[in-house]
């Protein structure tokens, strides 16, 4: 326990925290308290279920000058709000610990633990590995394992939420020529076949339930929206989905097949319903990275243009590994073949992802840069050529852990992202600025 560890700084150092207690009545004499002694008085306080009293010292300590008087006041409320199930007020104290001693183990392992709780399985992951990134005694290793043995057995239920207002400068991703290039001709293109800009809201959020079927398996469901809405609702962009299907634990191997189904709705029509098989794979990679992929096989039926709809086939293989304690990143592959009712539509494309994040003080940065290429079967008749397109996209974005309104957490991201096509109708630009919350339940 932290306690253990911090315990010396307790009675190190002068007592730059003493608390003073002026008396109220003539014949009273003041007092005035060590950190020692506010430590006590505090658990006494919390003890007997006086936990106004308790945060109250707590807090104070937690401004004391010395690190380790406030980073155990910290770690000590922190496990007094989990007793409360105040779990995102744990976290960003947790957080705060780790901000000032990243190499605090057994606080990034309680982290984990609580964000497992939350249902922030990625985040508690990636705390994991990062704790083994660093030295750790047998017993604190062997409570790792124990632990990563543990998130396969994890809370029945929960949910994850972004909103954000979105800047796009190009909300429809369209071409910003005025013309597009055919066999008979130029066509003079309408306003809303060319990039519109826009503000608007953009929100997604995903819940999910779990129920145990033996000591290895679980039935997983899950339930996804997003949506961005804008002010001109002819490009507002709307898609549910849900999938359910056992989560499995074979060996060191985590299997889940699923069956799932979505509908994707553009300007307030329906656009394009899928049906979808899919399978998951995670395994460790040694102590400190793991290999997650996906396959897929999935359905297509489009409402708005019967020629592209078909079957859709994808893979991906994604290595993620912890780099040191605040910092890690990695690298995902992905292939995708459409198969749709017109060789012009249908196509094969690929992708290269590298990702990466850094815990910098009380902010987490994250960012990406992508790659990808596309070839259609055949051209389609309309046009000179047939798509053979070249993607670029990177990707920014911070959130200020430590900054917490009701459990949410501000985040901000800016994306730029670049499609060249010797189709014009294909080839456009745009960057986006988000800034929202973001929060798990």
């Amino acid at each position: 326990m932290i306690s253990l560890l911090l315990a010396a700084g307790l009675s190190a150092g002068p007592s730059t925290s003493q608390i003073r207690v002026s008396p109220t009545r003539k014949d009273e004499r003041s007092v005035t308290l060590t950190p020692a002694e506010m430590f006590t008085v505090a658990e006494a306080a919390r003890h007997n279920n006086d936990f106004g009293t308790a945060e109250t010292i707590y807090r104070a300590l937690a401004t004391n000058p010395a690190l380790e008087i406030r980073n155990e006041a910290r770690f000590r409320l922190a496990r007094m709000f989990e007793g409360q199930r105040r779990l995102n007020d744990s976290a960003a104290l947790l957080r705060a610990i780790l901000d000032e001693q990243p190499e605090a183990q057994r606080v990034r392992l309680e982290l984990a633990d609580v964000l497992a709780t939350i249902g922030d399985e990625a985040g508690a992951r990636r705390e994991l590995r990062a704790v083994r990134d660093g030295e750790l005694p047998r017993e604190v290793a062997q409570q790792v394992d124990r632990f990563s043995e543990a998130l396969r057995a994890r809370k029945p239920t929960g949910a994850t939420i972004d909103i954000a207002i979105a800047s796009d400068s190009n909300v429809n991703r369209a071409t910003r020529s005025d013309t597009l290039g055919t066999v008979i001709g130029d066509f003079t293109l309408d306003k809303d076949a060319r990039a519109q800009s826009g503000v608007g809201v953009a929100m997604q959020g995903q819940g999910y339930g779990r129920m145990a079927l033996g000591s290895n398996s679980n039935l997983l469901g899950t339930l996804s929206a997003s949506a961005n809405l804008y002010g001109k609702s002819r490009f507002n962009d709307v898609s549910l989905g849900g999938s359910f299907g056992p989560e499995l634990t074979l060996g060191n191997f985590d299997v889940h097949p699923s069956l799932g189904a979505a509908r994707r709705w553009y300007g307030h029509e329906p656009f394009t319903d899928v049906a979808s098989l899919q399978l998951d794979i995670a395994h460790p990679l040694g102590s400190t990275a793991q290999v997650r992929s996906a396959f897929a096989a999935s359905h297509i039926s489009n409402h708005l243009n019967s020629l592209e709809s078909g079957n859709s086939y994808s893979g991906s293989v994604a290595i993620e590994a912890s780099l040191s304690t605040s910092t890690g990143g990695g690298i995902a592959v992905t292939g995708i073949r459409q198969a749709l009712r017109d060789p012009g539509y249908s196509d094969t494309s690929g992708q290269v992802s590298l990702f990466g994040w850094h815990e910098a003080g009380r902010v987490t940065f994250s960012s990406s840069l992508t790659f990808a290429r596309l070839a259609a079967d055949e051209r389609l008749l309309l046009y000179p050529a047939k798509r053979d397109d070249t993607l670029y996209r990177a990707v920014i974005a911070a959130t200020a852990r430590q900054v917490q309104i009701q459990g949410f957490a501000p985040t901000v991201s800016f994306t730029w992202e670049r499609n060249r096509s010797p189709i014009e109708i294909y080839d456009y630009g745009r960057t986006v600025f988000n800034m929202g919350v973001t929060r798990a339940f």
